[in-house]
C-alpha cells in the first residue's frame, strides 16, 4: 500500500494536469479524425479571412506598421490556440489594445512597448501559475461595459484623419489634444477619401444585414483598393505611409532592456495585462455559452502570457482572445483549438503569397473597417438601455468608467469603476444590515422553536426532472459567477430549474445579466425556470432589469411547494 504522502502528491499532481492542460491535448485524446479536420479547416480559413484587414487596421491605428499587426495575429494567435484552455479562442491584436498601445508608444518608443508587452506576458504566466484566473471574472459588469465603450468612442475618434484624409502629423494619445489637431488639420479635408469611405461604411451595413455571413470587411477592403486604383487616383494607401511589407516575420530578438527603462513601463505592463486577462476570459465566456462548453481560465492566461512574450520576441503587438473573431470561428463550424492554428497558418501563407498587393489597400478603407469594430465594442444600444433602467449606483460606476477611459486612460478608468462599484456594494450591505438590526434588536424574546429554519424542499420527495438551487446572501458580481459555474456543471437538461431566493436580500446588475444568461441556456434546452420567495426588493430590481421578460420559460412563485404544483410532473 502506498504511503499517505505519494497519494496526496498523487492528486496534487492529477489536479495541476486537470487545471493547466492545453484544451488541444483534451480534444486529441477524445480522438481527432480528417472530418474534424476538414471542419476546423474551414472554419480556420473563414477565420483568417476576417482576421487579415482586422490585424493591418488595428496595428496602423496603433502607431504600428500592418505587418507587426500580421506578425502578432500568426505568432500569437497560433500559441494562445495551441497552449490555451478555450477549444475556440482565436487570439490576435484586438481593437480594445489600440489606445493603450498608441499612448505606451508615445511615451517609450516602439521598443518600450515590446518591453511593456514582454513583461505583461510575463505577469500573465505568473497570474495563470497562481491561478488568478478565477478572480479576473469578479469585474463588475458595469465597468467593463463602460471601458468598452470608451474605448470604442476613443477609436473613433482616431480614425477621423484617415476617414477624411486629413494631412496630420502623429496625432496625441491623449483624447483633448487629439481632437484639437483634427480640428486643425480639417482644411486639408479630401472629398474622394471622405466619399470613398463613407461608401465602405455604407456598404459593410448593407452587408451585415443582408449577408452576414459573408466575410464583408474582406470584401470592402479588396472593393475599395480597386476602386482607388482605377478610379480615384491620389487616396493615400498603406505603401504610400509604410512602404514595402516582408513576406515573412523577422527572426526573434529581445527588446532592448534596462533596470531604468523596466520600471518606466512597468505601469503599463500590468495594464496590458490587465486588459489582456479581462478580454482574453471574457471571450472564453462567451465561446463557453454558445457552445455549452467549459474554458479553463488558468492555462488560459498562461497561454496569453506566452503569447505576448513570443509576439515581443518578433517585434508585435500585444494580443489577447478576439470575442468577434471567436465567435465567427464558433459558427464556421470550428470543432478544436486546431481551427485557430490553421487560422494562423492561413494568415502566413496569405504573406508569403499577397504581401505586395496590400501595398495598395487604401488607409480610409481599414479606418472604416475600425469605425465598425469600434461602433460594435461601444454597444451603444446596450449601454443606453442600462443607463435607463439602471440605479443611480450603477449609472455612476458606467459614466465614470467610460469617461476616464476616452480622457484620462484605461488603467484609471477600470480602478475607478471597481472602487465605485465596491462602496456602491458596501453602502447596499450597510443599508440592508441596518434594516435587519432594526428589525431584530428591538424583537421580543421568542421560544426557540419558533426560530427553527424551514426544511429546503416542501415536499418530501422531489421529482428526478426538477434541480433547486436555494441561494443564501447577497446574489452580486462576486457570486453570479458561481451559480453560472454551477449550472454549467449540470448534466441533462431538467424539466424544471428552480432557484430558491428566499434568503437573498440583494441583486445586482451583474446578478441580474447572469440571471438573464442562465434563462436563455436554458430556455435553448426547454427548461422552465422559475425564482421562488423572492424578497420584495429583489423583485423590484428583477423588473428593473428586465430579467424574464419576454422569456417564455420563466416564472415567480411564492414557494416551492407552489412551483411543483403549477408544474406536476408529466404522466408516463
Amino acid at each position: 500500500m502506498p504511503p499517505l504522502s505519494a497519494v496526496l502528491s498523487a492528486q496534487k499532481l492529477r489536479e495541476f494536469l486537470g487545471v493547466f492542460t492545453p484544451k488541444l491535448a483534451t480534444c486529441l485524446r477524445e480522438g481527432y479524425g480528417l472530418d474534424r479536420f476538414w471542419k476546423d479547416a474551414v472554419a480556420g480559413l473563414t477565420v483568417a479571412i476576417v482576421a487579415l484587414p482586422l490585424a493591418m487596421g488595428i496595428a496602423i491605428a496603433s502607431g504600428a506598421t500592418p505587418q507587426q499587426g500580421l506578425f502578432t495575429a500568426i505568432i500569437a494567435g497560433f500559441i494562445i490556440s495551441a497552449l490555451g484552455g478555450s477549444r475556440y479562442q482565436i487570439g490576435g491584436p484586438t481593437a480594445a489594445f489600440i489606445v493603450v498601445v498608441y499612448g505606451v508608444i508615445e511615451r517609450h518608443g516602439y521598443d518600450g512597448m515590446l518591453l511593456a508587452t514582454l513583461t505583461a506576458g510575463g505577469l500573465l504566466v505568473v497570474a495563470g501559475l497562481f491561478r488568478l484566473g478565477n478572480y479576473i471574472k469578479y469585474i463588475p459588469y458595469p465597468v467593463t461595459l463602460g471601458f468598452t465603450a470608451g474605448i470604442g468612442i476613443s477609436i473613433f475618434v482616431g480614425q477621423t484623419a484617415d476617414l477624411l484624409g486629413l494631412h496630420t502629423a502623429r496625432l496625441p494619445a491623449a483624447f483633448v489634444p487629439k481632437v484639437h489637431a483634427l480640428m486643425m488639420a480639417l482644411p486639408s479635408f479630401s472629398i474622394s477619401t471622405a466619399v470613398l469611405a463613407a461608401g465602405c461604411l455604407i456598404t459593410m451595413y448593407l452587408l451585415h444585414r443582408f449577408r452576414p455571413r459573408w466575410p464583408y470587411m474582406l470584401m470592402v477592403v479588396t472593393a475599395a483598393t480597386l476602386a482607388a486604383a482605377f478610379f480615384l487616383p491620389g487616396i493615400a494607401t498603406i505603401g504610400e505611409k509604410f512602404g514595402d511589407i516582408p513576406r515573412l516575420p523577422p527572426a526573434p530578438q529581445l527588446p532592448p532592456f534596462s533596470l531604468e527603462k523596466l520600471r518606466a513601463v512597468l505601469p503599463d505592463a500590468a495594464t496590458i495585462a490587465l486588459l489582456s486577462g479581462i478580454e482574453s476570459l471574457l471571450s472564453a465566456v462567451v465561446a463557453d455559452g454558445m457552445t455549452g462548453r467549459r474554458h479553463r481560465s488558468n492555462i488560459e492566461l498562461v497561454a496569453q502570457g506566452l503569447a505576448n512574450i513570443a509576439s515581443s520576441l518578433f517585434g508585435g503587438l500585444p494580443a489577447t482572445g478576439a470575442i468577434a473573431r471567436t465567435a465567427t470561428n464558433i459558427r464556421a463550424g470550428a470543432t478544436s483549438p486546431v481551427a485557430g492554428i490553421l487560422h494562423a497558418l492561413f494568415l502566413l501563407l496569405f504573406m508569403l503569397i499577397a504581401a505586395p498587393l496590400v501595398l495598395h489597400v487604401p488607409l480610409c478603407a481599414l479606418a472604416a473597417v475600425l469605425v465598425v469594430v469600434a461602433w460594435n465594442m461601444s454597444e451603444v444600444n446596450v449601454v443606453g438601455s442600462f443607463l435607463t433602467y439602471a440605479g443611480w449606483g450603477d449609472r455612476l460606476v458606467i459614466l465614470s468608467t467610460l469617461l476616464c477611459t476616452v480622457f484620462y486612460d484605461l488603467t484609471l478608468g477600470i480602478e475607478v469603476g471597481v472602487v465605485l462599484a465596491a462602496i456602491k456594494f458596501m453602502h447596499n450591505m450597510a443599508n440592508l444590515v441596518e434594516v435587519e438590526t432594526n428589525s431584530t434588536l428591538f424583537e421580543k424574546d421568542r421560544p426557540d422553536v419558533l426560530r427553527a429554519p424551514r426544511p429546503l424542499f416542501d415536499v418530501p420527495d422531489l421529482p428526478r426532472d426538477v434541480i433547486v438551487y436555494r441561494i443564501h446572501g447577497p446574489f452580486f458580481f462576486g457570486a453570479a459567477s458561481e451559480l453560472t459555474k454551477v449550472t454549467s456543471r449540470i448534466g441533462s437538461a431538467p424539466r424544471l430549474f428552480v432557484l430558491d431566493f428566499q434568503n437573498v436580500p440583494l441583486l445586482d446588475s451583474t446578478g441580474a445579466a447572469s440571471l438573464k444568461g442562465i434563462i436563455e441556456n436554458m430556455r435553448r434546452a426547454g427548461t422552465k425556470v422559475i425564482l421562488t420567495a423572492v424578497p420584495p426588493q429583489v423583485a423590484r430590481t428583477l423588473q428593473r432589469y428586465e430579467v424574464g421578460k419576454g422569456a417564455p420559460n420563466f416564472e415567480l412563485a411564492s414557494s416551492i411547494h407552489e412551483a411543483l404544483i403549477r408544474h406536476p410532473p408529466k404522466a408516463k
